[in-house]
């Protein structure tokens, strides 16, 4: 089946277009997806399980729309079930599957930046490559977040028959370096891949000369790894490599002495071409780097082929002072990189700190808010059931009620206390009558000690009032009465 149709161009944000999705008679819905640990589909669980069957019997009881879902979901790594069957080596699934996938789909990056074509190159999966290449010759050129193409994936691997395979259809592949200039070579020379070495060698012999960003070749590479024969093949395509200096001055043999790689310092000193005198900017030839690392070794094997020291080539150079300068600098550069770091961490601790005590603020500052809350409406309730509740309670038994009361009355009703209180707050409301109870005390003769003023309107309630001290029949007498205004209301009451 065609990957494309003519005069489309894939979508980015679609796995295949409903025009390139073959028609199909769905029998059935797809149920709910069931997921697990890894937030797979159970298209993904097929394919991790290389349940082909499976896989077809899903996407035929699929209508088209649910087929490009299907295909194109990713798990919570990112991960498609094409992915995941490139992962597992199924180039039979994976075949079964390329055909629901354009080039976009086909290269959708799982969370750590390798797409099918790249996981598989990892892993020399080399059928799965072949399958996927057919499908889609493009994703040779698709690269992972450090620019990374698959070709050099393979080639840090040392995964020579897909590494043949990709230069076979592409051998501009090698060419291309990642976001820190190193090309495939380099970095297979670094891991001591002799096959894949010379494998990109044959097709681009010319990227020996190629640095990276600290400007080292992939014989500084090699150099740096313990296979003399990738060191041998390397200087074998281009021998003007060997006194090439890096970014700080360091050749090939400068950083095999340091590295410590005796059978490399050998072959390298046994090279014609090779220059013993170079001084990097650390002012240390060859042997003054493997004395500063401490291999004594190295060193017998450097002062055997005459390999000099920097200060006796230039004395005049290795003012001693100077050096002491040099090094007491980069020891104050040193301390003030850890410093940056230990402030860096300390500023991030305290900025956790600082979050945990405004969550445990913002936490009491609730926690307080709510108590008062509760304490207000506890005060409320009590408050309002003191308004509404008479004291003494009422007449509430129906086959007990007290001579002069009323079921459902209040017990202090007929007390000569609560009539002046409720006669005087009746009279306080209505405006018509006033009447100030000075002082009043229920006592057990009456009422002693009450001072009733009555005022224009007032005769019919201190009329009252003084009737009742007339009438009292507690068994005592009334004494000390003050009653002013009493006449004066029975007066108005005859008029």
């Amino acid at each position: 089946m065609e990957s494309s149709s003519a005069g489309q161009t894939p979508s980015p944000s679609a796995c295949i277009s409903l025009a390139q999705t073959p028609v199909w008679t769905p029998r059935k819905k797809m149920t709910k997806q069931l997921t697990g640990k890894r937030d797979d589909s159970p298209l993904h669980s097929a394919a991790r399980a290389g349940n082909i069957m499976g896989i077809r019997e899903m996407i035929d009881d699929a209508g088209e729309e649910e087929v490009l879902e299907l295909v194109c979901k990713e798990n919570w790594a990112g991960e498609t079930p094409l992915y995941v069957a490139a992962e597992y080596g199924y180039y039979e699934l994976v075949r079964e599957l390329i055909q629901f996938y354009d080039l976009a789909g086909a290269g959708i990056k799982a969370k750590n930046g390798f797409d099918a074509l790249h996981i598989a190159a990892k892993q020399g999966d080399l059928e799965v490559v072949k399958t996927l290449m057919e499908a889609h010759p493009e994703l040779s050129m698709t690269v992972d977040i450090a620019n990374t193409t698959a070709l050099h994936t393979a080639a840090t691997q040392g995964r020579i028959e897909v590494v043949n395979y990709l230069l076979e259809s592409e051998s501009s592949l090698a060419t291309i370096a990642k976001s820190n200039g190193k090309t495939a070579l380099h970095s297979a020379a670094r891991n001591g891949h002799l096959q894949v070495v010379k494998a990109l060698l044959s097709k681009e012999p010319r990227i020996t000369t190629r640095t990276d960003k600290k400007g080292q070749t992939a014989l500084h590479m090699a150099t740096k790894a313990q296979n003399l024969d990738v060191v041998a093949a390397l200087i074998a395509a281009d021998a003007s490599t060997i006194n090439t200096v890096d970014n700080k001055g360091n050749t090939p043999l400068h950083i095999a002495a340091r590295k410590g790689r005796d059978q490399i310092v050998k072959f390298l000193l046994s090279q014609k071409q090779t220059d013993t005198r170079v001084v990097n900017r650390s002012n240390e030839t060859a042997i003054d780097a493997a004395e500063k690392q401490g291999h004594s070794d190295i060193t017998a094997i450097l002062q055997e082929h005459g390999v000099l020291s920097a200060r006796a080539i230039n004395p005049k150079s290795t003012n001693p002072a100077a050096r002491e300068l040099k090094k007491t600098v980069s020891d104050i550069k040193h301390e003030v990189h850890n410093q940056l770091e230990h402030t860096r961490q300390t500023r991030k601790r305290v900025q956790g700190i600082a979050k945990r005590l405004n969550k445990m603020h913002a936490e009491g500052l609730n926690n307080a808010i709510n108590s008062t809350t509760v304490v207000a409406v506890l005060i409320a309730t009590v408050a309002f059931a003191a308004i509404f509740t008479v004291p003494g309670q009422y007449v509430d038994d129906p086959n007990n009620i007290p001579e002069g009361h009323s079921l459902g009355e209040a017990n202090i009703a007929p007390r000569l206390s609560f009539l002046i209180f409720f006669q005087g707050e009746d009279a306080d409301d209505g405006g018509d009558e006033q009447a100030d109870v000075v002082g009043v005390r229920d006592g057990v003769g009456g009422v002693s000690g009450a001072v009733v003023r009555g005022g224009g309107g007032s005769g019919e309630v201190a009329g009252s009032i003084c009737e009742h001290n007339r009438d009292d029949d507690h068994g005592g007498d009334v004494r000390d009465n003050v009653l002013l205004g009493c006449n004066a209301s029975e007066e108005q009451e005859e008029d």
